[in-house]
């Protein structure tokens, strides 16, 4: 790939990355806070959605209900990492013009970056099929609709994407946020209905020697794996570079990192919340009947079961959890596809049409949802094991995407010296890198013995 030089900013002129949405955003001209953080929220949302999908709600609640509030620390650990690491994407795509896929493959050969693009393909697919099944089991436990249709009708999720990207990319992260507003009220409102205790629940926040037992150290594995998934980092530092602004000038290139970054932190705060809220429910009504709780439908019906949830329990609290999961799940599928673009683009230089894209890349994480469904003839347990697994895989891609990313924004010739990561910010990158692959490679041996 060629590149030229303009400052200390670096250029791709391979293309821009989401070619038809990128820099199309503006931003004022002005100096008020206020003003410039409007402008710059909206891809905060859409990173944040990875942080609260179908994935985490069986870790985040099983968590709560088979520890109490002990894995609180955890949540907030994970968010503080996630806070990190999307920082840095934010900044890589915003400084050199280029999303994470493009600038891993500018510093590989084309077989490194072919073998790359299959493993990070892999982990959209394994991210979406956690979508894929929470959609189809939401609708089914909504309006009855068998499994095996709810999975087909996913598919048809892309054409709304089609259609919203006409529409601008304002009308999509406009759509996110409010469906994540939606999750936080609907949980929020439960959490208040349960009266969790509130001295125990702070205390959580404090790490525990406990957590190191063997069996809540492979929940909070669980609970940490789930939580920073690499197709976030390809997808911030892509969007991120939406809004329009004067991209040659350092101290506009400045400001921009730096509402991007408050967009970001904002956005994860409201999943850490959202994540807490899911582990106070666990904890709150279903602390000591973890073993009733393995799979989305039981999670339904248990809300509307006095003998598990107490007093609280009723048929409208597991319909709003289920209208909850149907929100996460369509959320998701916005995110998933457009990161199956960027690495698409980014990694093999592959040009097609923008709709052919989405569908390929919905086909790829619908197929074995849709096989697993079809085998086990819309078996639920089956569904559950199949989004275990696709959990582990997501552990074995992060290093792939984090490691990069560490490197190159604590790279000077890659950021100039203005944007390169302190030595404090690159020394916490490599940390929460080493530590989360060693976590990860354990999680990994838990889940497959």
């Amino acid at each position: 790939m060629k590149e030229k030089k303009q400052g200390t900013l670096i250029q791709s002129i391979n293309g821009p990355s989401l070619e038809e949405i990128n820099n199309t955003v503006d931003v004022p001209d002005s100096k008020s806070f206020w003003k410039n953080l409007l402008a710059f929220s909206g891809p905060g949302a859409l990173v944040a959605v990875g942080y609260m999908d179908p994935g985490n709600w069986i870790t985040s609640i099983g968590g709560g209900a088979k520890y109490g509030y002990l894995l609180m620390s955890i949540i907030l650990i994970s968010s503080l990492i996630a806070m990190l690491l999307q920082y840095m994407a934010a900044k890589l795509g915003i400084v050199t013009h280029m999303d994470l896929a493009q600038a891993t493959r500018k510093h590989t050969s084309k077989r490194v970056g072919i073998i790359l693009w299959i493993v990070t393909e892999l982990a959209i697919m394994a991210t979406d099929i956690a979508e894929v099944i929470g959609g189809a089991i939401a609708l089914n436990l909504l309006f009855g609709i068998p499994l095996i249709i709810g999975v087909t009708l996913t598919i048809f999720d892309v054409l709304l994407l089609l259609l919203l990207m006409k529409l601008g990319f304002r009308k999509i992260e406009a759509i996110v946020m409010t469906l994540v507003t939606v999750i936080m009220l609907v949980f929020a409102y439960e959490v208040i209905l349960a009266q969790p205790n509130l001295p125990a629940l702070f205390k959580g926040f404090i790490p525990q020697k406990q957590i190191l037992n063997h069996g809540q150290l492979t929940m909070a594995l669980g609970i940490v794996g789930a939580t920073v998934m690499p197709h976030n980092l390809y997808l911030h530092s892509s969007i991120s570079q939406t809004r329009k602004f004067k991209r040659n000038d350092e101290e506009h290139v400045a400001n921009a990192v730096r509402f991007a970054t408050w967009d970001s932190n904002i956005q994860l705060s409201l999943a850490f919340i959202i994540n807490c809220l899911l582990l106070i429910l666990g904890s709150a009504l279903f602390f000591g009947h973890s073993e009733k709780l393995g799979t989305f439908s039981s999670l339904y019906y248990a809300l509307q079961d006095s003998s598990i949830a107490g007093a609280v329990a009723s048929p409208v609290l597991s319909t709003l959890f289920a209208v909850a999961l149907l929100a996460s799940g369509q959320n998701s599928t916005i995110t998933g596809t457009l990161t199956g673009q960027v690495v698409m683009e980014g990694f093999i230089h592959m040009k097609i049409p923008s709709w052919a894209r989405r569908i390929i890349t919905r086909l790829l994480s619908v197929i074995p949802v849709f096989l697993c469904t079809l085998y086990f003839g819309g078996n639920e347990t089956a569904l559950d094991n199949l989004l275990i697994y696709s959990q582990v895989f997501l552990s074995i891609a992060l290093p792939i995407s984090m490691i990069p990313l560490v490197y190159f924004t604590s790279s000077e010739k890659i950021m100039g010296k203005r944007f390169k990561n302190s030595k404090w910010v690159a020394g916490l990158g490599w940390l929460c890198a080493i530590l989360l692959t060693l976590l990860n490679i354990r999680l990994i041996i838990e889940t497959l013995l």
